[in-house]
Order: C-alpha cells, then sequence, then structure tokens
C-alpha cells in the first residue's frame, strides 16, 4: 500500500474527504518526524513505539577495496512494534491447516461376468 491508497483508506473508513484525509495523515507523519528530531519518542498502545535510536560509531571495510574505514555514528529512526500489532500480523501469516482427506464413497461390489458359453446354475 502506498501513500495515496492510504489516504483512500482513511477517506472511506472515516467518512472524510480525500483532501481531509490528506491533512490529517500528513499532520500526522509532520508530528512523528517533529518528535524524533527532538530525540523523542512517540508510543501507540497497541501499534507500536517510535524513537531516535543512536547507533556508535564503528569500523567498516570499503567492499571494493577492502580498506578498512570508520563509520560515523548515526541517529536513525527506529520503530518497534506492540503486541497487538505483531499478534495481528502472525495470526494473519498463520499456515492454514491441511484440509481433511476426502471421504472414499462405500465401494460398490459389481456382479462378475459370466463368460460366454457358461449359463449360471441355480
Amino acid at each position: 500500500m502506498n501513500k495515496a491508497e492510504l489516504i483512500t483508506a482513511l477517506a472511506e473508513q472515516t467518512g472524510q474527504t480525500k483532501a481531509e484525509a490528506t491533512a490529517l495523515l500528513d499532520a500526522l507523519l509532520e508530528t512523528i518526524g517533529a518528535t524524533l528530531a527532538q530525540g523523542g519518542k512517540l508510543q501507540l498502545t497497541g501499534f507500536g513505539s517510535f524513537e531516535a535510536h543512536r547507533r556508535a560509531a564503528r569500523s567498516g571495510r570499503n567492499p571494493q577495496t577492502g580498506e578498512a574505514i570508520e563509520i560515523a555514528e548515526a541517529v536513525l529512526p527506529k520503530f518497534t512494534p506492540g503486541k497487538l500489532l505483531k499478534d495481528r500480523v502472525a495470526e494473519a501469516h498463520k499456515p492454514k491447516p491441511p484440509p481433511p482427506p476426502p471421504v472414499p464413497e462405500a465401494r460398490k461390489s459389481k456382479p462378475k461376468a459370466t463368460p460366454p458359453g457358461k449359463a449360471k446354475m441355480k
């Protein structure tokens, strides 16, 4: 789902126009971004939490030359899903049990064919 599809879904579920849903989504994303830029944390109970995560400086290697390089410290956004979201996704992706095997129909016994020239004895 992309942003346009999300806006359409929000508009349908809330009864708002697409313009109103767009404004709401833009405000939400701006608020999340501003909170993280200030180093804060945003928690949505059941859904998850967003926070600014500090990644320490470390050494690495240039994959083309193999030369050792220093990778600078970085502050990146991090999302941690909440229990309700994890459970919902896990439930939706559970393997479905295989269908039960078909029940065979009762075999109907066919009368044996009498070879030509031989009559049945009674």
